[in-house]
């Protein structure tokens, strides 16, 4: 690895790690917030939900005008921006304020976050790329991970307002590696697909709306039917337009190589999977089995460390050896582990019914993750690698959002109430929601 990809691989990382603790560090520190800035249940929720927003329904852009104007400047700007929007939040004098702060600090997520990727894509070479990834697969799952646990320190030791400025410092350490990062190759002229950009925008902020409200309004409330009728619209149109563009921001003849199709498909299914097993997982584990936060938030440790031990090795392994074996058997020994889940029940001993199924499942994970999202970038052309890395993030973040509201619709069929109790109908309630998974 030469310096220049050493850097470009660490610049990727601290980046793309800072927007994605972003999203969640939050949570931890929401009642603080309240207590400081005032502000109901709903104020609370657009803390958290207006970056996610943002972010959702603008990351296609966000990979198109990397491919237009060249992804390491656009990560470099993505990249400023959010530093600076950290330091708007931290010093957030009002609720609105920050909220309209966390809206704009989506936005510069979404620059940065395809192109995190992107500058990776185009820095190695398709043989030293799978490897790549898996750091920066590794590495994004530490920062997931200690994000919340490292939120929690910093509100009780001192104020939620250092959640957002230790952005800064990480922020200029990026900045600064960017500078010696590899260059980009020079962007292929095209112009701005502007009305492509807005039914895009328009179509998947409807959609990502719908999907994250929808547990506090319901599928049959206007305010969730009109923005989710709306947004399927808008990409419906968008789709049209640009079948027609002369300059179009998506090229819809990705979708017609089977490579990059096939392992979108996959990235669907697996992160909807993903998202609904530890949504339904800590609910259970805290609910049902008595698990503290703490406890229940510990749980994903091993995830973690397999992750973070292996991702590399399985990238580099999947650049030897091709990716079809690591997308066959990953998914299948993932989906073992967690049909060892159904073990679990009010009396869930940790080293017993949790761990087994937690070790298989992070190694089926991690077999598929980085070579999932290696095959994505290397069936696009490098003109294109900014914005197949934003659909692809698309997937995965939206995948999430439909696996949850899916599946929790599914099982609250089977409730009482409006959550898990200590009962044998929340046991199989959960239980259910495994074999979904």
């Amino acid at each position: 690895m030469t310096r220049g990809q050493r850097f470009t691989l660490v610049a990727a990382i601290l980046g793309s790690s800072v927007a994605a603790i972003d999203g969640t560090i939050v949570n931890v520190a929401l009642p603080a917030i309240q207590g400081d800035l005032g502000g109901g249940l709903q104020s609370q929720q657009w803390v958290a939900n207006a970056y996610l927003l943002t972010l959702g329904s603008l990351i296609l852009i966000g990979g198109s005008l990397g491919d237009i104007f060249g992804r390491r400047r656009v990560f470099a700007i993505g990249v400023a921006a959010f530093g600076v929007l950290s330091l708007a939040c931290a010093i957030a004098p009002t609720v609105e304020t920050l909220i309209a702060a966390r809206a704009l600090q989506g936005v510069a997520g979404a620059l940065l976050t395809p192109s995190s990727l992107a500058i990776i894509a185009a820095a190695f070479t398709d043989r030293e790329r799978g490897a790549a990834i898996g750091s920066w697969t590794a590495w994004g799952g530490i920062a997931m991970i200690v994000g919340p646990l490292a939120g929690g320190l910093i509100v009780d030791q001192t104020s939620w307002r250092w959640i957002f400025a230790i952005n800064v410092p990480v922020v200029i350490v990026t900045l600064v590696l960017v500078r010696s990062a590899t260059p980009d190759a020079p962007p292929e002229p095209r112009r701005i697909d502007v009305v492509g950009a807005a039914l895009c925008a328009l179509g998947l902020a409807g959609l990502v709306f719908a999907l994250i409200e929808q547990p506090r309004f319901g599928w049959g409330s206007p305010a969730i039917l009109l923005p989710l009728v709306g947004g399927l619209a808008s990409l419906a149109a968008f789709v049209v337009f640009e079948q027609r563009a002369a300059h179009p921001m998506l090229r819809l003849d990705l979708f017609g190589r089977r490579n990059f199709s096939v392992a979108n498909l996959q990235t669907l299914t697996i992160y909807a999977g993903l998202s609904v097993l530890f949504f339904f997982l800590f609910i259970f584990l805290q609910e049902v089995a008595g698990y503290s936060a703490l406890e229940a938030g510990l749980t994903t440790i091993p995830t973690t460390a397999i992750m973070f031990v292996l991702s590399r090795r399985v990238g580099a392994l999947a650049d030897r050896l091709g990716p079809r074996l690591f997308l066959s058997v990953g998914p299948l020994l993932a989906a073992a582990g967690i049909l060892l889940l159904l073990r679990a029940g009010t009396e869930t001993s940790y080293l017993t019914d949790l761990l087994p199924a937690l070790v298989v499942f992070s190694l089926g994970l991690t077999l598929v993750v980085a070579p999932l999202t290696a095959t994505v970038l290397a069936d696009a052309d490098e003109s294109d690698a900014g914005i197949a890395s934003a659909i692809n993030n698309a997937i995965a973040r939206v995948a999430g959002l439909v696996g949850i509201s899916a599946v929790g619709a599914f099982v609250a069929t089977r409730l009482a109430g409006d959550t898990f109790q200590p009962d044998d109908d929340s046991v199989g309630a959960f239980h259910e929601a495994v074999v979904v998974c």
